[in-house]
């Protein structure tokens, strides 16, 4: 019976802590969706690349939601010993740990196609768009300044552009020199050939196989409070009468 309690007001504590952060990330959310403005002065102009790149506000909102809906079901499904709300809490754990699973074998064994795949999407894109969109541009001069990187798969994306015949070099990006330490201007064919520079892509994975152990560790972490959170969810489903 001092188990059952303890595990039960264990529950309450972890759901209402996950309960406050679905809270936070949902008023956040809601803060950049509606003025995103002030959001920037605050947090900075590194905060603005994200936010051109995805919509952080209306994802922070979907994220605020579930880890908001998850940790009212655990914590009420615990006080009240409502076996409804810890099942429903179960099966959304249940499904975001699926997910995770199968996004990890994804990431894992289809890699080469997700690049071929985003090659047709991204590479016609900056042909079109940089140098033209405003936002566009921008995002990529911060991911290309980031990562020391060049277009998607490297300077030949940038043939054919719009930015190209402009300007008739590429991007200063495509000439910085790992040596060095510098951008070489102007970035000529002949410079971005001689140089190398990596595309962003294969950059980024890179960086992640870099640090490969602390994300893989962070998963592992996440992966086992999530078990433990059904495990204990469901010991209490089982022992309510």
């Amino acid at each position: 019976m001092k188990c059952f309690r303890f595990i039960k007001v264990m529950m309450i504590l972890f759901n209402l802590l996950i309960f406050l952060c679905g809270a936070a990330l949902l008023a956040v959310g809601i803060w950049v969706s509606v003025d995103g403005t002030s959001f920037l002065k605050i947090f900075g102009s590194q905060s603005s690349s994200a936010l051109q790149f995805v919509n952080v506000g209306y994802f922070l909102i979907a994220a605020g939601a579930v880890v908001f809906i998850l940790g009212f079901l655990g914590c009420y499904g615990a006080h009240s010993e409502n076996k409804c709300a810890l099942m429903m809490f179960f099966v959304i754990l249940l499904i975001i740990f699926i997910a995770e699973i199968a996004a990890a074998v994804v990431a894992l064994v289809y890699t080469t196609m997700a690049e071929q795949f985003l090659t047709l999407l991204v590479v016609p894109a900056i042909r079109d768009d940089y140098g033209n969109q405003t936002e566009f541009t921008n995002v990529w001069n911060s991911t290309m300044e980031g990562l020391k990187c060049c277009g998607f798969n490297g300077y030949t994306d940038f043939n054919n552009s719009s930015y190209l015949k402009e300007t008739s070099f590429f991007p200063p990006y495509c000439c910085f020199n790992s040596t060095s330490g510098i951008l070489e201007k102007p970035c000529n064919e002949e410079k971005a050939k001689q140089l190398e520079v990596q595309g962003c892509f294969k950059q980024l994975l890179h960086s992640i196989r870099t640090n490969a152990v602390t994300a893989g560790g962070v998963a592992v972490g996440i992966a086992a409070l999530e078990l433990a959170a059904m495990i204990v969810s469901m010991y209490l489903y089982c022992n309510l009468e």
